[in-house]
C-alpha cells in the first residue's frame, strides 16, 4: 500500500508548488490537508504492532505554506524504476529542476542505455523484479567505461539493509521514499557537482597525458639526435671505441673526434652542468662548433687556443647560466705526440706498456677554468709522447664518481686501478660499464657515463 500513498504525497507536494508558483494560493490549504492525511496513512502502514498510533502521537509537520524555490540544474539523468507511477513522479521532479531525463522501467536495459549516451547521474530503485537495483549497480561498477557515473539508490524505509549493501558496492548515496523535495535537491546538487568536478579533472588529466606523451616523443627525438652526432667507432689508422649512457633522456655529455688534416687527429669530450633540454642544446652546439671548425680565426691544432675561443663564445650569462668542462687533445701522428688542454675537466688516463711487461698510468690534465665562467680566462697546453701500444681513455666524471649503496663515493684512483687491471683485455669498456653498475647498485646512474678509448 505504500506505493499509491507515496504517489499521493509526491503529487500533492508538486501541486502545492505549482499552486504557489501560479498564484493560486486558495488551493493550497486543501492540498495540504490531502498531503497531511496521506502522511498519517503512511505512518499507520509503517507502524509496528503494539506501537502508539500515529493518529494519537505528535502530528507530522505540515507541508510549508510556501514551496521551496527550485534551483535550475544541468545534467543528463537516467531514472530506473519498474513502477510507472513512481517513475513518472520522479521524472516530473527532475524535469522541474531543468534536468534532461531518460527513463526506463526495464532494469535489464540499464547498461545498454548508459552505453548509448553520456549520463551524469543514475537514479536506481532498489526493489525491482527480474534484476534488482543491487545487481544493476554491480554491473555498472564492474564496467570500466561506466563505473565513474554516480548512482543514487531509491528505497523504502524498510530496505535499509539493501541500501547499505549498495553503498558498499559503490553507490553514491540513497533517497528514501517518499521523495522529499529538499533532500532530492540536495542529493542531486551534491552528485552532479561531484560528477562535474571529476569530468573537469579527467579533462585536465587527458591534457596532461597528451602533453606528457608529446614531450616524451620530442625528448626521444632529441635523444636520437644527440646520439646521431656521435662519431662512429673506427679501427684504422687508430682504433677508437666509446661508451655512452645518459642518466636521463637528455644528457649534458657529448664527445667527438676527427682528422683535422692528414697528420692531426682531434679528440674532445665535454660535460655540461645538469641534464635535460638546456644542457643537451648547449652540448650539441659546442660539439658542432668543434666538429665543423666553426670558431673563427682558431687553429684547431692548438688546444689552449681552442679552449680560449670556446670560453669566450659560450659565456654562461648568454647560455642560461649553463657552463661546461672539456678535455681537448690533438694527436700528431708523424711523431706520436699528443698536445692537450683541459677546462675544469677530469684528466684523461694514458696507459702505456713498459719493457718489463707491466703498464704505466699517466694522468693527462692542465690547469684551466670551467668554460663560460670568466671571459678571457687563460688556458695552457701540455704535450706528451705516445708509445706504440698505448691506450688513452678520455672520460667524464660519471665514469668514476659513483655513489655506492652504503653512501661511499668512489674516486679517480679506483677507476685507474680497475683500468690497469683490465687494460688489454677484450671488451674493456663493457667491463668498465658493468663494474660501474655493480658499484652503484640497482637503478639508473646518478650522472652521464661517457668515455672514449683510443688504442695507438
Amino acid at each position: 500500500m505504500r506505493t499509491p500513498v507515496n504517489h499521493i504525497i509526491g503529487f500533492s507536494e508538486m501541486l502545492i508548488e505549482d499552486a504557489d508558483a501560479k498564484d493560486r494560493s486558495t488551493l493550497i490549504p486543501d492540498l495540504q490537508k490531502i498531503h497531511t492525511a496521506a502522511h498519517h496513512l503512511l505512518d499507520l502502514i509503517n507502524a509496528k504492532p503494539g506501537a502508539p498510533s500515529p493518529m494519537t502521537a505528535s502530528p507530522q509537520p505540515s507541508y510549508p505554506e510556501v514551496a521551496d524555490p527550485l534551483f535550475p540544474m544541468t545534467g543528463r539523468i537516467l531514472a530506473v524504476d519498474d513502477n510507472p507511477e513512481n517513475l513518472e513522479l520522479l521524472v516530473r521532479r527532475l524535469e522541474q529542476h531543468g534536468l534532461d531525463v531518460t527513463k526506463t522501467t526495464n532494469s535489464l536495459e540499464t547498461l545498454d542505455i548508459l552505453r548509448s549516451r553520456a549520463f551524469d547521474l543514475v537514479l536506481l530503485d532498489v526493489m525491482m523484479p527480474v534484476l534488482d537495483g543491487y545487481s544493476v549497480l554491480l554491473q555498472i561498477k564492474a564496467d570500466p567505461t561506466l563505473r565513474h557515473i554516480p548512482v543514487l539508490m531509491i528505497s523504502a524505509l524498510d530496505e535499509m539493509e539493501s541500501v547499505a549493501r549498495c553503498i558498499e558496492a559503490g553507490a553514491e548515496d540513497y533517497l528514501p521514499k517518499p521523495l522529499n523535495p529538499t533532500l532530492l535537491r540536495a542529493r542531486l546538487n551534491a552528485c552532479l557537482e561531484k560528477k562535474n568536478l571529476r569530468d573537469v579533472e579527467q579533462r585536465h588529466l587527458r591534457v596532461i597525458e597528451e602533453t606528457q606523451s608529446r614531450l616524451h616523443k620530442e625528448l626521444e627525438e632529441a635523444s636520437a639526435y644527440m646520439r646521431s652526432i656521435l662519431p662512429d667507432p673506427c679501427t684504422t689508422p687508430l682504433r677508437v671505441d666509446w661508451k655512452y649512457q645518459p642518466s636521463s633522456e637528455l644528457a649534458g655529455d657529448t664527445f667527438g673526434y676527427h682528422w683535422i688534416d692528414a697528420d692531426h687527429f682531434a679528440i674532445y669530450l665535454l660535460d655540461v652542468c645538469g641534464h635535460g633540454v638546456g644542457a643537451a642544446l648547449l652540448s650539441a652546439t659546442a660539439i658542432n662548433a668543434l666538429r665543423s671548425d666553426a670558431l673563427p680565426g682558431v687553429d684547431f691544432r692548438n688546444p689552449d687556443e681552442v679552449l680560449f675561443a670556446l670560453n669566450n663564445a659560450f659565456q654562461m650569462e648568454r647560455q642560461n647560466n649553463l657552463y661546461f668542462t672539456i678535455w681537448y687533445g690533438v694527436y700528431h701522428a708523424p711523431d706520436h705526440t699528443l698536445r692537450y688542454s683541459t677546462g675544469g675537466h677530469p684528466p684523461a688516463l694514458l696507459i702505456s706498456p713498459k719493457p718489463d711487461g707491466t703498464k704505466s698510468p699517466n694522468r693527462l690534465a692542465t690547469p684551466g677554468m670551467i668554460i663560460g665562467v670568466m671571459e678571457d680566462a687563460p688556458y695552457v697546453s701540455s704535450e706528451c709522447q705516445i708509445p706504440v701500444g698505448a691506450t688513452l681513455f678520455v672520460l667524464c666524471d660519471g665514469c668514476y664518481e659513483i655513489r655506492t649503496p652504503d653512501g661511499e663515493v668512489m674516486e679517480f684512483d679506483d677507476f685507474e686501478d680497475f683500468m690497469l687491471e683490465i687494460n688489454g683485455q677484450t671488451n674493456t669498456l663493457d667491463k668498465l660499464e658493468s663494474w660501474v653498475h655493480s658499484k652503484h647498485g640497482t637503478g639508473p646512474l646518478d650522472d652521464d657515463f661517457s668515455i672514449i678509448q683510443i688504442q695507438f
